[in-house]
């Protein structure tokens, strides 16, 4: 059973830009937890009028021209959430048990395990009208909202430039600038670090007293790591250990059976990963706090008196209560991440009516991986968004490009002083009259104009929605979306209210269409097979010695892991005759395709 602060054991990872961005707003105030991203300072700045409009209260401009923007907007905006969420919970604790009230919505929503839920059942039953009164107010005291949480991709840390187009301090880079902005914030919750390493941004968090236990060995703002597999999570766990700082939760993703960017492990499943969690869990958390009590000693700074929990969690490709169900008990973690799913509940999500309608009729088709990201990370892609459409248009008006006016992912200087952005107009232009003078043949050419062309803008596309949705002014009149759900939401069809995607979580409800589905492993596993099918068949004609050995560990650990799963298989005691004899099938047929997959050798 979680053991967080809400009573529930599954959060909502942050979603893009905007999807997620005020989704606390919707679902705190039922205990559900929630992520926020905090990169985008522009949308963050709107999204902080239109609520505090909405609320009435006092909304004061935060000038893009102001000292420190970045940071003061994140901090306002975060205020905002605490103080809007604080004041719904007064609220909800103040109204009458019926059949309409949220605070009926709070109890109806927990899991059917939960001592809270008992309880609520106990007061519905209870005749006495004395008693009964007791019992909801003995309720109203246990009720605790949802956790606003933040995340900060790390790899999206622009060194940002003064007028004089002079580098400014490292403080002043994106993701310094946004974790200083919550830092600095009232909220007491966790922020979780996605996307990798980041020293100078790992660097300034020791500064904030925040993130240190207090004489009452509370933290105030814990730390999350996303992490991939077993090693990333001790790597990182330990660099940041050195500095005292202790790792609250470790949130396991599934490389690509998830939203958003994928990072694709070296073969490495799901499954086998969780083991090595399960096995190693204690170990990791010894060594971790060992090493954060001895900083902390040394530097005179109060530190626990006994090792906390450190919680493990996963997240990516869950589709059923049995698969939720098994890997919390199965692997003993605290929590599950239910992601693209929560794109169908507009009352827990910021999404467009059009892109809701798509994805709601979406074929499996219509959801790829693609190269679309600037960073050029593998990025989750929806075949018949907006802005994949207006990415095409531009190709065939004979300018392929966006616009790029934010610029938070420039990273380029092939033919600039200034970084430029990869899915930008003037990068993709700059590009192609390069390859035109290498006179390729066509074939090699078109392939080579594909790659240059695929970017997309992502700083406007995953921001579109939550202005179309809320009728807002479009940052540059720009109206095309970009969406980045997980292949998982080819199983999931129509619009859903939030009390349906929790009881399908819970298992009151079954809201899958009837498509068929394999578990999650097999799921995860075939995704696996194809990314290594795609990246030999890239590689062939450039193909280095690194490469074929990488390719040979990522076919092998690929096998190791079915092996796995057929150990498993006796474990999944609560799945159908029915499903089990699918999985043994499907596992033995993508063993013969890994088999017979013949990995070249370089030259």
């Amino acid at each position: 059973m979680n053991t967080n602060s809400s009573p529930h054991s599954f959060h909502i990872p942050v979603m893009g830009l905007c999807y997620t961005v005020d989704s606390p707003l919707k679902v705190a105030r039922y205990g559900i937890s929630s992520v926020v991203s905090i990169i985008e300072d522009d949308m963050i700045e709107k999204m902080r009028k239109y609520h505090s409009e909405k609320e009435g209260i006092e909304y004061l401009a935060i000038a893009s021209t102001d000292f420190d923007h970045r940071a003061k907007r994140v901090t306002a905006y975060l205020n905002l959430l605490d103080k809007i969420v604080a004041r719904q919970i007064a609220e909800l604790k103040n109204q009458t048990f019926n059949e309409d009230s949220d605070i009926e919505k709070y109890f109806e929503l927990l899991p059917d395990n939960h001592d809270l839920k008992n309880e609520y059942q106990k007061m519905l039953a209870t005749k006495n009208v004395i008693e009964k009164i007791e019992q909801q107010n003995d309720l109203r005291k246990k009720i605790v909202a949802g956790s606003i949480d933040v995340n900060i991709m790390s790899k999206v840390d622009r060194t940002n430039v003064n007028e004089q187009g002079e580098p400014l301090p490292a403080a002043f880079a994106d993701a310094v600038a946004a974790f200083r902005g919550y830092a600095n914030s009232t909220l007491n919750s966790s922020i979780v670090f996605s996307a990798g390493y980041n020293p100078r941004l790992y660097s300034f968090i020791e500064q904030f007293a925040d993130f240190f236990p207090d004489e009452n060995e509370i933290i105030k703002k814990k730390i999350i790591l996303k992490v991939s597999d077993y090693r990333s999570a001790l790597i990182q766990g330990k660099i940041l250990a050195k500095k005292g700082l202790w790792i609250s939760e470790f949130r396991i993703e599934s490389g690509l059976n998830c939203g958003g960017h994928a990072f694709a492990t070296e073969g490495e499943l799901l499954g086998p990963i969780l083991e090595e969690f399960k096995t190693k869990k204690t170990e990791l958390a010894t060594e971790i706090f060992k090493i954060c009590a001895d900083v902390n000693a040394k530097a005179g700074k109060k530190f626990f008196t006994e090792m906390p929990e450190q919680k493990i969690t996963v997240q990516g490709g869950i589709g059923t209560f049995d698969e939720n169900n098994f890997l919390l008990n199965h692997y003993n973690i605290n929590g599950t991440g239910w992601g693209s799913p929560f794109l169908l509940v507009p009352e827990a999500v910021n999404i467009d009516n059009a892109t809701l309608n798509q994805l709601a009729n979406a074929e499996p088709d219509d959801f790829y991986i693609s190269d679309a990201s600037p960073l050029g990370i593998p990025f989750n892609n929806f075949r018949k968004s907006s802005s994949e459409l207006e990415r095409k248009r531009r190709i065939e008006a004979g300018r392929p490009g966006s616009p790029c006016y934010k610029k938070f992912l420039s990273s380029n200087t092939e033919f600039t002083k200034q970084p430029i952005c990869t899915a930008s107009r003037k990068y993709q232009h700059l590009k192609i009259q390069e390859l035109k003078k290498m006179e390729l043949p066509e074939v090699e050419f078109q392939k080579s104009f594909d790659e240059i062309t695929a970017k997309e803008c992502l700083c406007e596309g995953l921001d579109a929605a939550v202005f179309l949705n809320n009728n807002m002014e479009l940052s540059y009149g720009l109206k095309a979306v970009s969406i980045c759900p997980g292949p998982n939401l080819a199983y999931f069809s129509g619009v859903f209210s939030l009390r349906q995607m929790v009881d399908h979580i819970y298992g009151r409800v079954n809201i899958l269409n009837n498509r068929y589905r394999p578990n999650l492993f097999v799921n995860e596993l075939n995704l696996y097979v194809e990314y290594l099918k795609k990246e030999i068949s890239k590689n062939l004609n450039s193909l280095t010695e690194k490469k074929s050995k990488y390719f040979l560990s990522f076919k092998n650990n690929l096998l190791s892991g079915i092996n796995y799963y057929h150990q498993l298989i006796p474990s999944l005691k609560n799945e159908s005759e029915q499903l089990i004899g699918n999985m043994k099938s499907e596992l033995l047929s993508v063993e013969k395709v890994l088999q017979q997959l013949i990995i070249p050798v370089a030259n």
